[in-house]
This record gives C-alpha cells, sequence and structure tokens, in this order.
C-alpha cells in the first residue's frame, strides 16, 4: 500500500512523538533538570528560579498531551482497522464486531456480558477447541429448552434464551 502524503501537523507530530520517546530527549530532560537544580545555590533558590522549570514543564506537558493523543488517536484508528479486518477474513468471527468503538458504554456492557457468558461456557466444555457464538449459545440453549419441553415462544421468539440478544445492541 502506498502511503498518502501527510498533513504538516501530522508529519512534525509524529517526529516530534518518536523523538520525545527516544533516550537522547529523556537524556536532554534530566540534564535540564539537573542543571537546574544546580542553578540553584547561583540564584539563592529565588521565587523567580522556581517559576523557570515551573513555566517550562508546565509548557511542554500541555503540548505533548496534544501531540501523544494525536498519536494515540492515529494509532488506535490503525488496531481497529487491523482487528476488522481480522473479523472480516476469518470465517468463524461474528461480523457484529466490527465498528463496536462507536457503541455507547452500555452497549459495550451489553456485549461485555455476551462474552462472558460465551467464556462460562467455554470453560464449562470438555473440548478447549470448541469454538462458541452468541448465535450457537443461544440456538443451543433454544435447542435444549424444547428438549426438556419448556415453552420458548415467550423468550422473544426463542432468539434470547441467554437474556443478551445482539439485535438490542444492534438495534440501538
Amino acid at each position: 500500500m502506498k502511503k498518502k502524503s501527510q498533513s504538516k501537523f501530522e508529519n512534525i507530530a509524529t517526529r516530534i512523538t518518536c523523538w520525545t520517546g527516544s533516550s537522547l530527549a529523556f537524556g536532554i530532560a534530566v540534564g535540564v533538570v539537573l542543571t537546574w537544580i544546580i542553578s540553584g545555590p547561583f540564584f539563592h533558590y529565588s521565587d523567580t528560579w522556581q517559576l523557570v522549570i515551573n513555566t517550562g514543564t508546565t509548557i511542554v506537558t500541555f503540548l505533548m498531551v496534544f501531540l501523544i493523543q494525536k498519536s494515540q488517536n492515529k494509532d488506535g484508528k490503525a488496531i481497529q482497522l487491523k482487528l476488522n479486518e481480522l473479523i472480516a477474513a476469518s470465517r468463524h468471527a461474528s461480523n457484529r464486531m466490527v465498528d463496536i468503538e462507536d457503541l455507547t458504554e452500555l452497549e459495550l456492557d451489553v456485549l461485555h456480558k455476551y462474552y462472558a457468558k460465551l467464556s462460562e461456557k467455554a470453560e464449562a466444555d470438555d473440548d478447549i477447541h470448541k469454538s462458541h457464538s452468541i448465535d450457537k449459545a443461544n440456538q443451543e440453549a433454544n435447542t435444549r429448552q424444547v428438549l426438556n419441553g419448556n415453552d420458548i415462544s415467550n423468550a422473544n421468539n426463542g432468539d434470547d434464551v441467554l437474556g443478551l440478544s445482539p439485535a438490542k445492541v444492534e438495534n440501538k
């Protein structure tokens, strides 16, 4: 895949983020702090001497917050796209998981409950290689209820015997 041209800000942000994460940048920061500490007696530990380090570190921290956030946003998008590709490429994966980062916190909690249930089901299973899915778990629960003579017509038309329906998440 060819690399598209980046905006000037993105290019600068990437370079600064990479540089500030280097050993050299850390060494320079330590050097600045040591120089400031050593210079204390020459300035009689004055208010101005303290103000210099406080102002400098505040400015650097303020600017770095935005650069780090820019970098994390880009990395987060790239990771989401890679995960979406893996989901799309796997015939056993649920395509419901593509773009779940756009769901609300409550919708993500519902999905978390699904997977907690599936995890419990997988742990109880003797075969560690057996694949479990939300749909398969509901289907097996429906089958068990029918075999046990229970009426499943009241359980959302039998779609949600586990008490957690993907439709609840998808319809929001």
